[in-house]
């Protein structure tokens, strides 16, 4: 069972029916933990005892790091007593942490590290493609990383779950389960205090980011994926025009995936009464790098911010430590991403044009007409085209995280004509069109996002509630009607 589909559609509103049926706070809980039980058994029944378990450790570890000191102590020995725990909440923390990165390393890397062996011995290799295929465990790169920010909350002071079903409840709350948004404990379970039926509005609003995410995977990144796997499974009979099409198509494709993931998610939240992260915020119209990583994936920015970043010094001991931070911090990100050196050289890359873009910054402060011209029109135009050539270019390693595959995309960017019969197959047969319509289309479909970007940023507009469910069942049509006939999976689930 996954979103948008029939059988989603179905667990969806039995949900719904049963959760607003029952009264009372745990009642309600005890819905949701079953659901997303339910709801994570049809993907991979194999692994719920694992993620049940690990929850259960950082629910114990919390509790423990949340726990005060004796008051009883004698006021001279407080001072030895306060030290003495805060170093055993230090030892809980690490300890904390450490279980939730061996999860991740154990089940996520260990065929990177099988396959990197196996070039000396190919056996491992083997055994790499075996382990990948039977102890993959979908959502695991979001399942830790909420769980670390948890146990860091509560270390810095937050308050402790005391409710192993309202943190049970909350880790496998099934809309964010797989791939997020990630989601902090306290910002979400304080909205179990005023939890209430959706108003008419909210319901509209809930079903329109269903909608949309419906449109976005359906009719246009299932679509997008047909060109980008045509162009990316014969690259050695692409020509350098046909990969720069299809890179495009992929950051198109990715944006559009991810971003209908997060909106059916946040949809079917709101629904449930609950309010869950954006994680977009029209990231390819950004004029810098930094303000990239603000909008793209923005929960991971955030997390990466705020566990990563700041706990290594952040910018606060000179440039050099700064632009090294942001280098370490991308370089984990990538790491994050998958199991591949790909991801790793796409996190280098974008620590490197961070650090550029600190450096150009901290130029700029010294050279008044150059932080000026930056503002300009023709200013913000350069840093538009230089941040989104960077980030596309850049897909290429995430999409080929093969580095001799991405190697080879790379070396033929520029003046390599293609296969004579690539584009009659491809173009004409397949897609029934040829390159130029298709850029095109593509050109025209920014220009849709741009006037979507245009009117709710720049103008402030919104469709009114009432507008918003008159266009429901019509995205929904068109979505069922116009996509493929199979719809591929989403690509973050291999995240």
């Amino acid at each position: 069972m996954t979103f948008l589909s029939i059988t989603y559609a179905i667990f969806l509103l039995s949900t719904l029916g049963i959760y607003w049926a029952v009264e009372g706070r745990s009642l309600r809980l005890v819905v949701l933990l079953i659901a997303s039980l339910v709801f994570y058994c049809s993907l991979q029944i194999e692994f719920v005892v694992l993620l049940l378990g690990i929850t259960l450790i950082t629910f114990l570890m919390g509790k423990a790091l949340g726990a005060p000191l004796d008051w009883r102590i004698e006021n001279k020995e407080w001072e030895f007593a306060q030290q003495d725990w805060n170093r055993r909440r230090l030892r809980l923390l690490w300890v904390g942490i450490g279980l939730n990165l061996l999860l991740l390393l154990g089940f996520k890397y260990i065929p990177f590290l099988l396959e990197s062996w196996g070039a000396i011995a190919p056996r491992a290799a083997v055994n790499a493609n075996w382990f990948r295929q039977y102890f993959s465990v979908l959502g695991i790169s979001f399942f830790s990383f909420e769980c670390i920010a948890y146990l860091v909350d509560v270390y810095r002071g937050a308050i402790a779950s005391q409710s192993f079903l309202e943190f049970a409840a909350y880790k496998l709350f099934f809309p964010k389960l797989i791939s997020g948004p990630i989601t902090r404990f306290h910002p979400f379970i304080a909205q179990l205090q005023t939890v209430h039926f959706p108003v008419p509005s909210q319901i509209s609003e809930g079903l329109w980011l269903i909608a949309c995410g419906a449109v976005k995977k359906l009719l246009l990144a299932d679509h997008l994926a047909t060109l980008v796997n045509l162009t990316f499974s014969n690259l050695e009979r692409a020509g350098s025009g046909d990969i720069w099409l299809g890179t495009f198509a992929y950051g198109l494709q990715l944006y559009l995936d991810f971003s209908g993931y997060v909106d059916v998610a946040r949809g079917t939240a709101i629904l449930l009464g609950f309010e869950l992260p954006p994680n977009f915020d029209f990231p390819y119209f950004c004029t810098s790098i930094a303000d990239f990583w603000r909008r793209w994936h923005m929960t991971l920015g955030d997390w990466l911010r705020n566990y990563l970043y700041f706990p290594l010094g952040g910018s606060r001991h000179g440039l050099f430590r700064t632009c090294l931070n942001l280098l370490v911090v991308m370089l984990l990100a990538g790491i994050w991403h998958g199991d591949n050196w790909g991801f790793i050289v796409w996190g280098g890359l974008h620590g490197l044009a961070l650090i550029m873009h600190r450096l150009t910054d901290s130029i700029s402060k010294d050279l008044p007409w150059l932080q000026r011209w930056w503002k300009t029109i023709p200013g913000a135009i350069a840093g538009w085209i230089m941040t989104q050539t960077m980030v596309f270019t850049t897909w290429l390693f995430f999409r080929l995280p093969n580095l001799k595959d991405s190697g080879l995309a790379i070396t033929r960017l520029w003046g390599h004509p293609a296969d004579i019969q690539f584009a009659p197959k491809v173009y004409v047969e397949t897609l029934q069109s040829d390159r130029l319509h298709i850029t095109l289309m593509l050109l025209l479909l920014v220009a849709g996002m741009g006037m979507a970007y245009a009117l709710t940023r720049s103008l402030k507009l919104q469709l009114s509630w009432a507008a918003k469910l008159l266009l429901v069942p019509l995205c929904f049509y068109l979505a069922w009607l116009l996509a493929p006939n199979e719809s591929a999976p989403y690509i973050y689930f291999d995240f």
